[in-house]
């Protein structure tokens, strides 16, 4: 396996309070964010028409994207995705009420109207119900798994508590950029639920079970996770410009939200975890 030349981090010359310092900000001021947006919206995290209901419009046209966003419709245009071909789209609005919509498209001389569809409310409000059953189920599991795996309250809380951070964290940014929570980016967060669990568990491998000095151990963890961790990211990157270019507002909202969240796992596996992991074996906490 190819493994990228990952310097040596000196971490003696490093407290347990420096090292934790950063990661323990950055994760209060996503939790700030989020609860900054729920007060202001009612949602910590604003909401897709996947899960508030709303209206599709597939057309053909000669009209740009930013033309169609902005120029055409009565009613506030949410995306376009250009979708199998160049002058093919996908107009989505907030709005349930398609008959208005439908008329604008039809009336046009510089479109073609193809199809339409809606996603009702209450289909939306069962949506957002089984993704947060989908989330909470997974990082259960995850949670409930690791706690079996080390049987160790320390070690158990730094995977815990370093995968509750990659979550919000890119949820935090999503607020910040305008990225709305789809089936999509949900996808996306479960995804980042098995990226964070599988190197911190590699790191506390090598650290708890594998003979060595606790520096020696981080470094070979370090050379493995951090390969890992760079190449997902070189493709969700690749991923979300190339989506970008094409207009593919979905893709390119998955791949911004993993390369976000597995940024976030590699400040939280190698400051975090392992602060919290120095901590337990140096100070001699085994319960």
């Amino acid at each position: 396996m190819f493994e990228f030349e990952v310097p040596e981090v000196d971490y003696t010359q490093y407290s347990n309070r420096q090292l934790v310092a950063v990661p323990l900000v950055v994760l209060g001021l996503a939790l700030a964010v989020l609860g900054g947006w729920y007060l202001v919206t009612g949602a910590p995290v604003s909401p897709s028409i996947d899960f508030t209901g709303g209206s599709e419009l597939t057309v053909e046209s000669s009209l740009s994207q930013a033309e169609l966003r902005d120029n055409t419709f009565d009613e506030p245009v949410v995306s376009v995705q250009q979708v199998e071909g160049e002058n093919r789209y996908i107009i989505t609005f907030d709005s349930s009420n398609l008959e208005p919509i439908e008329e604008t498209a039809r009336s046009s001389d510089q479109m073609e109207f193809l199809g339409s569809g809606t996603t009702s409310p209450i289909f939306g409000q069962e949506n957002q119900r089984l993704a947060v059953v989908g989330i909470g189920v997974a990082f259960l599991g995850m949670s409930l798994l690791v706690f079996a795996m080390f049987r160790s309250i320390v070690p158990s809380i730094a995977v815990v508590l370093s995968a509750f951070s990659d979550l919000v964290i890119p949820l935090a940014v999503m607020n910040l950029l305008g990225i709305k929570l789809s089936l999509g980016t949900v996808a996306a967060l479960l995804m980042l639920i098995g990226y964070s669990v599988d190197s911190d568990i590699l790191l506390n491998n090598h650290v708890l079970r594998r003979s060595g000095g606790f520096y020696e151990s981080t470094y070979r963890a370090m050379r493995t996770g951090v390969t890992m961790t760079l190449t997902s990211m070189a493709a969700m990157a690749v991923m979300a410009i190339s989506a970008t270019l094409f207009g593919i507002e979905l893709m390119a909202s998955i791949g911004f939200v993993l390369v976000v969240g597995l940024a976030a796992d590699l400040m939280n596996t190698y400051m975090l975890n392992v602060t919290l992991l120095r901590w337990y074996k140096y100070e001699g906490v085994k319960r």
